[in-house]
C-alpha cells in the first residue's frame, strides 16, 4: 500500500514529465556541474588534497561533455525562433529586436559550439577546436546581453504600466496583480542571464572571475532553470 502511494503520488508522475524533456535533464546536468566546479574550487582554495577534488573535477568534465552532445542540433531550434520573433510585427519592437538578437546570438553559439563536438569527444581532434569554442563563447555572451537589455526594458515598460494603474477599481486591481506576475518573471530571467553572464566572460578573460564566482552563478541560474522547466511540466 505504502508503495502504491508512492508510485501513484502526483508528485512522482510530474517528475516523471520533467525527465522526459531534453532541457529537464539538461537542467539537471547543468546545475550538477556548475556546483562541481565551485565545490572543486573550493577544495584547492582550501587546501584539501588533489584525490578530494578530483572526483569533482571529472563530474564537471563529464557531465559538461554530456551536455554538449545533448544540444547538438539545437541551434535549429533558435534559428527558427529568431525568424518568428523577426515576423512578429505587432511586438513591441524594442522587444522583437532584442528576441531576435538573442536568439540568433544563441543559435551562434550552439552552431560554433557543436562544431567542436568531434574533438570534444575525442572522435577527430582539430586544431580549429578552441577558436571555434572562443567564437561559440563571444555569440553567447551577446546573446545574454540582448536578454539583458530586453528584460530590462520590459520592467521599465511595468513600471510605466503600473503608474497608470487605478487600484480602486476592480479591473485596476487584476491589472496591478498582473504587472506583479509579469515583474516577478522579468526579474527571474534577469538573474539568470547575469549569472549565466559569468560563463562566457571569464572563458573569453573579458572580466577575471574565478572557478568559484563561475561556479556558484551557474548553479544559480540552473536552479532557476529547474524551477522554470518544473512549472512548465506541471
Amino acid at each position: 500500500m505504502v508503495a502504491d502511494a508512492f508510485i501513484y503520488h502526483p508528485a512522482v508522475s510530474h517528475y516523471l514529465k520533467f525527465v522526459a524533456t531534453t532541457v529537464g535533464r539538461d537542467k539537471l546536468l547543468r546545475t550538477l556541474q556548475y556546483f562541481a566546479r565551485f565545490l572543486a574550487w573550493y577544495l584547492v582554495r582550501t587546501n584539501r588534497p588533489s584525490s578530494a577534488s578530483a572526483p569533482w573535477e571529472a563530474v564537471k568534465k563529464q557531465f559538461g561533455l554530456v551536455r554538449k552532445v545533448l544540444r547538438a542540433g539545437k541551434n535549429v531550434e533558435h534559428l527558427k525562433a529568431a525568424a518568428v520573433a523577426a515576423d512578429a510585427k505587432t511586438m513591441d519592437p524594442v522587444l522583437r529586436y532584442t528576441a531576435v538578437g538573442r536568439q540568433l546570438g544563441y543559435a551562434g553559439y550552439l552552431t560554433m559550439d557543436m562544431a567542436t563536438l568531434l574533438d570534444a569527444t575525442g572522435i577527430r581532434k582539430s586544431p580549429r577546436a578552441k577558436g571555434f569554442q572562443r567564437e561559440a563563447y563571444r555569440f553567447w555572451a551577446a546573446g545574454i546581453t540582448f536578454s539583458i537589455v530586453g528584460q530590462m526594458y520590459t520592467l521599465y515598460q511595468l513600471r510605466l504600466r503600473e503608474a497608470r494603474v487605478d487600484r480602486k477599481e476592480g479591473e485596476g486591481v487584476l491589472e496591478s496583480k498582473r504587472i506583479a506576475m509579469e515583474r516577478a518573471a522579468s526579474q527571474l530571467q534577469l538573474t539568470s542571464d547575469l549569472c549565466d553572464l559569468t560563463v562566457p566572460l571569464s572563458a573569453l578573460s573579458w572580466v577575471s572571475f574565478d572557478d568559484g564566482v563561475v561556479g556558484l552563478a551557474g548553479t544559480v541560474s540552473s536552479l532557476i532553470g529547474v524551477y522554470l522547466q518544473w512549472k512548465k511540466t506541471a
